[in-house]
């Protein structure tokens, strides 16, 4: 799904305007660290109240009953507010909207989880007006990908809150993505493989970014960070920029020119702290090597160029992003990463 068009009950709102929202919902901070820096959320049982949000583009009617629907068939019951449908130009609401949306959500103790309903531009505007506090004393389940990348990786690192880069409401549609998910947000397994694809050679032929390769073998550890190219690449520079230093960053990307994915990676290359991180896990970066000029370099080409001169550990065509099946990554997690036999293990609980 294209990443610009990527796309049960509604709260008492007049019961919530009386008395400041952070007075109705205050609860006992329940902050679990497993390490410094480090919450935990709590895992998530059948029944879970999970929260919809859509902090970026426009939802449309179709699209959130698709959401509600997926959520229900994972076993959880669906809440959102009437702010999710706001359709302020090509966002779902205003900025304000969709941040008091997002507070709500942290602060009332009756939601379990936040999915985002979809992705979409929007996130990076309205950082800045974030209440990290909120969130820190009330660590939930947030889960999303795409433009979400702003959210999964600020909230990470203004909070210590693990924070998870898997499927949106409307993308959790398939056995696959449901699965996975649950194997990470239900259970607290201290190792998990996580989930690889490898597709046919008719596959690969009709389609080059499917095709998995390794780009500079080797075992890595360190803690997960990551999402969509162009989010990472936004975000540099900014108060919100992620720390790369010792970790393995998981990268994907749709529809994007080999070009433009150069001056993205060049970009988190010039950046002060790429050039340290400990491995790389590139997801299938699908619609990218359709170049719309002569003489291109082809996407594979882009990134060996780019990404072998690091010489850590680095592979490419990993199920992450943008495409049907689309896994789970628990971002700031320790794992472990092998070129050998293409694999990612979580090696720590990522819910409490």
């Amino acid at each position: 799904m294209n990443r610009r068009k990527f796309i049960t009950r509604s709260v008492q709102a007049s019961a919530l305007t009386a008395v400041p929202v952070g007075t109705i919902f205050a609860q006992e901070n329940t902050i679990k660290p497993i390490q410094s820096n480090v919450i935990l959320p709590k895992k998530l049982k059948k029944g879970a109240k999970v929260g919809l949000i859509a902090p970026g583009y426009a939802l449309s009617d179709k699209a959130l009953q698709n959401a509600i629907t997926n959520v229900k068939a994972m076993g959880y019951e669906p809440f959102y507010t009437s702010r999710i449908s706001g359709n302020y130009g090509y966002f779902s609401n205003t900025d304000i909207a969709r941040v008091e949306d997002i507070h709500e959500m942290f602060l009332n103790p009756a939601i379990d989880a936040i999915f985002c309903a979809r992705g979409g531009y929007g996130c990076t505007r309205i950082l800045k007006d974030i209440n990290f506090d909120y969130i820190q004393q009330n660590p939930k389940i947030l889960l999303g990908f795409s433009d979400i990348t702003a959210l999964v990786n600020s909230i990470y690192q203004k909070t210590g809150i693990v924070t998870f880069h898997g499927p949106v409401g409307t993308t959790l549609d398939n056995q696959f993505n449901r699965t996975q998910l649950k194997r990470i947000i239900e259970h607290t397994n201290n190792s998990i493989q996580l989930a690889t694809e490898t597709f046919p050679a008719s596959k690969t032929l009709a389609d080059s970014t499917f095709e998995n390769y390794v780009i500079t073998s080797g075992t890595a550890r360190g803690k997960l960070v990551g999402g969509n190219l162009s989010l990472l690449s936004a975000m540099t520079g900014t108060d919100f920029d992620v720390d790369y230093t010792d970790k393995i960053v998981f990268i994907e990307e749709i529809d994007e020119d080999p070009y433009r994915v150069d001056r993205m990676l060049t970009q988190l290359l010039d950046s002060k702290t790429f050039k340290h991180a400990k491995g790389i896990v590139l997801g299938v970066f699908k619609g990218c090597d359709d170049p719309k000029r002569a003489n291109s370099f082809s996407l594979k080409e882009v990134i060996l160029d780019r990404l072998k001169p690091m010489n850590i550990p680095c592979v490419y065509g990993f199920p992450i992003g943008h495409v049907d099946h689309n896994i789970t990554l628990p971002v700031g997690i320790e794992a472990r990463l092998n070129t050998q036999n293409y694999s990612l293990e979580l090696l720590e609980n990522s819910v409490s």
